[in-house]
């Protein structure tokens, strides 16, 4: 039976300790938080006056249990202060020497049979755990940022853990109202090792020129439903923080994709951090703000659009094709209506020219704008080319191929311009507006004015696979697979993890069956294909649900009936 708690403490008081102390003390703990000096044990002090008196201002705690919650809190700097605490947590700075000092420290202050844990974010809690007498009473807790707000606490156990401690910790966190995933000592435990990567990538695209900082973290913000765009979470994060631990993670799993891009690495070396620092992949108001400066705006939907032809009338040609593709194109024709644009609908099966269309074909002759959807078909742009007014602009909304493809095929290279429509599953948030090479500027600024007109936020993408939102959304998806393939997670676990402790709104395995494994696996099929990238190839455990037919929720089996999960 886990022992029940009720003597803590913390060492290190920045923003995460503070806010470690401070969820002990909610939960009615006695806490002692030491930290170096006078000067930064009333910084500590300050950070967890702030939290609750936030708390107490927003309506969500009482002034007198605020009062209790600083009052169980005792402050020093002097480590000796921990002799009788039963479990200690160390929140120094992410550096092995430093972390390996403090804990060698508590193990000669500390009573034998005291926990010693480690918030670490990726360092090896193993090799931690050896530079102390009691490897066996020692684990990583890592909490997250901010720590009374985050659900997620990852239990890091190491192959010396004694299990009795391992039971104590998960029942502490259970006592915190939190949620507890227990998982082995590897690089970026669960949360990190996924999230990382992915932002990463990202940084990737924009140093590379494939989209800017702001239609990236736009992208994703409304594309994939995330609470914030991946540059400014680095921001928040610190760039620094996140070199330490790509770093660490590149080194343990030599995964090219985990190497910290250059572009981190010598804004680190400029000293722009991100919000802390004032600077980094925008400028903010100043440290302690998240407002950003003129500089940094993420721009409003067709600010591109200069330049745009004019549309008076739009045409819809449907392919029978993906259900996803259908529902979102169900959202825009209506908005288009609204808007005061005739559409004329024309339906089409798969491999049928215009004599076996359905509809008024004669409308998609006379429109401006023609949205084709459910098809990656060059034949059907061949047909619409030579059907079309001139003048006219062709949007691909599929993205199964390239757009200069398309544009090819069309004989009117020029009027052809890529809108996919990007959203959580079926739901329709933002178009990613592509130009082909071929592609004229007066045809993409066209298709960002009928964004803005239709009220449709509007990104500019690249004319790679998988875009903005798939190409950094499956890839972490991928990881996923190969973190439960690998036995290290189970997938309520890792979706535990991405929700309590990055904020997202579903986990990996739950949008997985969401968004069909089968979709999931041609995309990432077409990311590999593309560049040959060892670590973008396909889970084979995803390649196995899908010749097995675990499609997802449309199929009735996916990851969630799957006995892989």
């Amino acid at each position: 039976m886990a022992r029940e708690l009720s003597e803590v403490g913390v060492v290190g008081l920045g923003t995460m300790g503070a806010g470690i102390a401070e969820v002990f003390a909610r939960a009615g703990l006695s806490v002692t938080a030491v930290d170096v000096d006078d000067a930064a044990v009333q910084r500590g002090r300050g950070h967890v006056e702030k939290s609750t008196g936030r708390a107490v201002s927003r309506g969500r705690l009482d002034p007198a249990d605020r009062d209790a919650i600083v009052s169980r809190i005792r402050f020093t700097t002097s480590m000796d202060d921990l002799a009788q605490a039963e479990l200690v947590v160390e929140a120094v700075p992410e550096r092995v020497d430093l972390k390996a000092a403090v804990l060698s420290a508590l193990d000669r202050i500390c009573p034998p049979d005291t926990i010693l844990a480690t918030n670490t974010s990726s360092l090896s809690v193993t090799e931690l755990s050896v530079t102390t007498g009691r490897p066996g009473k020692v684990i990583g807790m890592h909490f997250f940022n901010p720590a009374p707000v985050m659900k997620l606490v990852e239990v890091v156990r190491t192959v010396g853990t004694e299990p009795a401690v391992v039971e104590d910790v998960e029942a502490l966190a259970a006592r915190l109202g939190k949620v507890g995933v227990t998982i082995g000592d590897r690089a970026g435990f669960i949360a990190n090792a996924l999230l990382f990567g992915y932002l990463n990538h990202a940084v990737a695209m924009v140093e590379d020129r494939y989209a800017s900082r702001e239609d990236v973290d736009a992208a994703m913000r409304l594309g994939a439903g995330l609470p914030m765009g991946p540059l400014a979470l680095l921001d928040l994060i610190g760039l620094d923080t996140a070199h330490q631990i790509l770093g660490t993670m590149y080194r343990q799993s030599r995964n090219r994709l985990h190497a910290p891009s250059p572009l981190i690495e010598q804004l680190v070396t400029a000293g722009l951090l991100g919000r802390k620092a004032g600077r980094g992949f925008y400028t903010y108001a100043d440290r302690h703000s998240a407002e950003v400066v003129a500089d940094a705006q993420t721009p409003v939907a067709g600010a591109a659009a200069a330049g745009a032809r004019p549309v008076r009338s739009v045409g819809v040609l449907a392919v029978a094709g993906p259900k996803a593709d259908a529902d979102r194109l169900d959202a825009l024709v209506p908005a288009a209506a609204s808007a005061g644009l005739p559409v004329a609908r024309v339906l089409a099966e798969p491999g049928t020219g215009p004599e076996g269309w359905t509809g008024p074909v004669a409308g998609l002759a006379n429109a401006d704008l023609v949205l084709v959807a459910g098809t990656d078909d060059p034949a059907v742009f061949a047909a619409l080319g030579g059907l079309v007014q001139d003048g006219a602009v062709l949007a691909a909304t599929s993205s199964g191929r390239p757009v200069v493809e398309h544009a090819a095929a069309s004989g009117r290279p020029a009027d052809v311009v890529g809108l996919h429509l990007a959203g959580p599953g079926s739901a329709l948030r933002v178009a990613e507006v592509v130009a082909g090479l071929l592609t004229d500027p007066g045809a993409a600024a066209t298709v960002h004015a009928f964004c803005a007109r239709v009220e449709l936020p509007a990104v500019t993408a690249p004319d790679r696979a998988g875009r903005i939102v798939d190409a950094l959304l499956f890839p972490y998806l991928n990881d996923a697979v190969r973190m439960l393939e690998a036995r290290y997670a189970t997938a309520d676990d890792i979706d535990a993890a991405m929700v309590s402790g990055c904020g997202y709104p579903m986990g990996p395995f739950e949008l997985l069956d969401l968004v069909g494994l089968d979709v999931a696996l041609a995309v990432e099929r077409q990311l590999y294909a593309e560049v040959r990238e060892p670590g973008l190839a396909p889970a084979p455990l995803l390649e196995h649900l899908v010749t097995a037919g675990h499609l997802g929720r449309r199929a009735g089996r996916g990851f969630r009936d799957s006995r892989a999960r």
